[in-house]
């Protein structure tokens, strides 16, 4: 049986000249695999190749079967007709022909054997939660997460041999997100996700990770992947114990020969003085002596550069501890303290919304696309004004906005945050973005050369570390186009703040990992729900 997809000595470089991918040997077997890896690890970029859009650089790259591709950034024709986009248009038109008695031969010949292209098309949008969706209604009428669903549609329809899906859940509501779910589960064939969606990567069968240029399999969903690497992890954090106790026990027994031999050195040398022996014997015991110490200093000298080795090998294995650590007392909001007030406030889109935030509450904030949720953090910080109604803030808020156009992009990472905190001493500042990981000289690159997982932790340090700091902060959608890594390091930095927030956001296992109190579903209006069960 052939492979569907074989990596062979696969590298790849940016036209700078820069490498991202060095030799990977690589194999991807039928079922669900996902590829992992920090932002800038090259995920979208290995599709791309499997793909064929990219060229390597050297190696190969094998597909058996035809490909499927779902690009990240997907972005079809507003005045496409639906049809149009699952590439049945011809087909229809044909069929509808042949059915009003016009037998011509190039109506059978465009429709072929597939007769039932209309009733396959609407039964995949009926099972992606398209019914609703027309075949004859133009792209522009349907939302952003309707648009990745027909393009998904689209693919289904030609039954491709291999589908890759690249962050298929970016712009989609809960329940989209759900019926995209339930097709992945669905999928039988060789299906490949890059992907930040926690519960997407549990629906897996193996685990690609990239990691400094390389690729490695794990076996499981991403669950599996984390609880493989911790254990390796915690090997090689105590083989790294181990072999440092290893060198400085040759060192100690290095540093007892050089004592040793200088001792003998000296009694030989008192011997000589003495004349107690035929200096023919005393020359011959002199040059013993020389050629045992040389090979007594050389073996232990051989011994400790091992033990230095034994321990960079070992060091190596150990990745880098990356957590955010960072205190923020002046973010504390007391129990009874109000936060935030909402009185029948209308914003310019959405519908009328009365809410209450009081004490360190976390409140998400959920509901379909289009439901207004931006608007209404936008209403709440009166970047948009509200047609009616009052917007009553108790405590300095900030929002940590999708589109993160917070920054100066010309200016540097500390001089943003000194912007937001003209009070603060470099010193300090420089002290916070440490523990925010932007170190010494990192704190001073320019905004622009961040990739988006830098951009996006340089934003919420300038809003952390505001002066005043926000007592409210409130976030849209903050996973959307964040890898894992920068996940879990923006949850890391969520619990240590003391004040309240309010997350708009589709992305439950986050949610529930920053400790959610409330939850609210805007839609026709807003209204407390339960906490989405766990999937």
């Amino acid at each position: 049986m052939t492979t569907p997809i074989v990596l062979s000595g696969l590298s790849f470089a940016w036209p700078d000249g820069s490498p991202l991918f060095d030799g990977i040997d690589l194999v991807i077997g039928n079922g669900r695999t996902s590829v992992v890896g920090a932002n800038g690890s090259g995920k979208s970029t290995l599709l791309r190749l499997v793909a064929g859009e990219l060229t390597p650089a050297a190696g190969s790259v094998t597909v058996a079967g035809t490909v499927g591709y779902l690009p990240q950034d997907i972005a079809l024709q507003a005045d496409l007709k639906v049809e149009d986009v699952l590439g049945i248009g011809p087909a229809r038109a044909a069929l509808a022909a042949i059915e009003a008695g016009n037998t011509a031969a190039e109506h059978f010949s465009v429709l072929g054997d597939d007769w039932d292209v209309e009733e396959r098309a609407v039964a995949t949008l009926n099972r992606l939660g398209l019914g609703h969706v027309t075949l004859d209604r133009r792209v522009g009428e349907l939302s952003g997460g309707e648009s990745i669903l027909l393009a998904l549609a689209a693919l289904l329809i030609r039954r491709p041999g291999v589908l890759l899906l690249d962050e298929p859940t970016n712009n989609l509501d809960l329940n989209a997100r759900r019926v995209l779910y339930d097709a992945v589960s669905a999928w039988r064939g060789v299906l490949v996700i890059v992907s930040h969606d926690r519960e997407l990567l549990e629906r897996v069968d193996t685990t690609v990770e990239l990691y400094q240029g390389h690729a490695r399999t794990f076996g499981g969903t991403f669950s599996d992947y984390q609880a493989a690497l911790a254990a390796e992890q915690d090997a090689a954090r105590r083989a790294v114990t181990a072999a440092g106790s290893d060198l400085r026990r040759q060192q100690r027994e290095l540093a007892d020969t050089r004592i040793k031999l200088d001792r003998r050195e000296r009694y030989g040398r008192k011997m000589a003085e003495s004349k107690r022996e035929p200096k023919i014997v005393m020359g011959a015991r002199k040059r013993q002596a020389q050629v045992t110490a040389g090979k007594q200093r050389n073996l232990h000298l051989d011994r400790v550069k091992q033990a230095e080795e034994r321990l960079a090998a070992a060091a190596d294995a150990v990745r880098e501890d990356d957590a955010i650590r960072i205190d923020l007392p002046d973010t504390t909001v007391h129990s009874r303290q109000a936060v935030l007030e909402l009185v029948a406030v209308q914003p310019r889109f959405g519908p009328e919304v009365t809410l209450q935030l009081k004490g360190p509450e976390r409140v998400a904030l959920t509901g379909p696309n289009g439901a207004g949720k931006t608007t209404l953090l936008r209403t709440i910080t009166g970047e948009l004004p509200a047609r009616s109604g009052e917007v009553r803030l108790s405590v300095p808020t900030r929002l940590l906005p999708q589109r993160l156009d917070v920054l100066d992009a010309t200016a540097t990472i500390a001089d943003n945050v000194a912007r937001f905190a003209p009070q603060a001493s470099a010193n300090a500042i420089r002290a916070n973005l440490a523990r925010l990981l932007f170190p010494g000289s990192r704190a001073g690159q320019v905004v622009a050369t961040l990739s988006g997982g830098e951009l996006f932790r340089a934003t919420l340090a300038a809003l952390l570390l505001a002066d005043p700091a926000p007592r409210l902060l409130m976030l849209d959608e903050p996973t959307n186009n964040l890898d894992l890594a920068s996940v879990r390091r923006l949850t890391e930095a969520l619990r240590c703040y003391r004040g309240a927030l309010l997350v708009a956001s589709h992305d439950v296992p986050f949610l529930r990992e920053l400790g959610i109190t409330r939850w609210l579903r805007l839609d026709a209006g807003l209204c407390e729900i339960e906490a989405p069960a766990g999937e």
